[in-house]
């Protein structure tokens, strides 16, 4: 199987894209994001889901940014991502300026919420006509020798990005990846196995309330950046339970390394690990392993005789199965 530095880093990096576009309240395949990044990095993952440009996108935004944290960032690469992020040059309905800072020909850009004619305004971005400037201030900044400590530099990073919010849609993913880039170069080291964005996500509401405060107040910065490095820490501990669950698989397939298994009982029993939704029926089997209900219970019950597979208490009129986690 793969080198456990790989399995963790594709079980972090997936949660990164997932995270960063849910805390936009987009919904990606997960499984097509596995499979996105395990054709990138080259590692093999068995069976790999059908490509969605969309998807694509945000994984090379993501995967850019951490593996060549250490190329400049320029103007062309950060429009490079945006153009990544929005394939067809649209965000929903609403055609927008792709590859491009925004020109605020609609207005000024304002971050909002609430329903049409009773919005609240959380932001007023700079003006259009002043973006070429900030940004290459923003670009010389993060480029230069700095004197701020490296974790505290992803943090204004991900911040003045934000800010400045160059563009008609994408800024939240781009400044986290900025932010991600940032940390990659603090850690010196490209490969990941934390995710920011997905500690984010599960705090997300503290994160947009912590911006506004923010981006309202005066420009002390210190409340954010005691945040970031809160929330920075919280993702690090998490990373254990990712982690963790990537020894378990690594552990079981140990255990059961010269046990004879087909092909199809192999593909079920890592998509037991790699977060499967419900229960495991022998229905499920058969549509997973594209097969007839037959075989799929005659796979089911050579596990079970092996030991891998156990009957769940639950009851019911379908029997399901999980995993025989004996970690001797």
């Amino acid at each position: 199987g793969m080198a456990l530095r790989d399995q963790a880093s594709l079980a972090t990096l997936t949660e990164d894209v997932v995270k960063t576009s849910e805390i936009e309240g987009e919904q990606l395949n997960v499984e097509s994001v596995r499979s996105s990044i395990a054709r990138r990095l080259g590692v093999d993952i068995g069976a790999l889901a059908p490509v969605d440009r969309y998807i694509e996108g945000v994984v090379e935004m993501v995967l850019d940014a951490t593996a060549n944290c250490h190329a400049p960032v320029s103007r062309e690469r950060v429009f490079g991502w945006h153009a990544a992020l929005f394939p067809i040059g649209y965000s929903g309905l609403a055609k927008i300026k792709v590859g491009g800072w925004r020109d605020d020909a609609s207005g000024p850009m304002q971050v909002v919420s609430g329903p049409i004619g009773r919005q609240r305004v959380h932001f007023v971005a700079p003006p259009a006509d002043r973006l070429e400037a900030e940004t290459s201030r923003f670009l010389d900044w993060l480029n230069g020798a700095s004197h701020e400590p490296p974790l505290l530099k992803a943090g204004l990073g991900h911040l003045w990005f934000v800010t400045l919010h160059p563009f008609d849609d994408g800024n939240g993913r781009i400044a986290r990846a900025i932010g991600d880039l940032l940390l990659a170069r603090a850690d010196g080291s490209p490969q990941r196995f934390y995710s920011l964005s997905a500690q984010i996500q599960r705090e997300r509401k503290a994160y947009y309330d912590i911006l506004e405060r923010t981006q309202k107040g005066t420009l002390d910065v210190t409340e954010w950046l005691a945040w970031f490095l809160d929330t920075l820490h919280r993702a690090i501990d998490q990373a254990q339970h990712t982690l963790g669950a990537v020894l378990t698989k690594a552990r079981f397939w140990q255990r059961w390394a010269t046990t004879p298994l087909n092909e199809r009982q192999v593909k079920l029993l890592n998509r037991l690990f790699d977060g499967f939704e419900g229960k495991l029926t022998s229905s499920k089997w058969a549509a997973i392993a594209k097969c007839s209900p037959d075989t799929a219970l005659r796979d089911i019950n050579d596990l079970l005789g092996r030991g891998v597979l156990l009957k769940t208490d639950a009851g019911g009129r379908s029997t399901s199965y999980e995993l025989n986690d004996l970690m001797e």
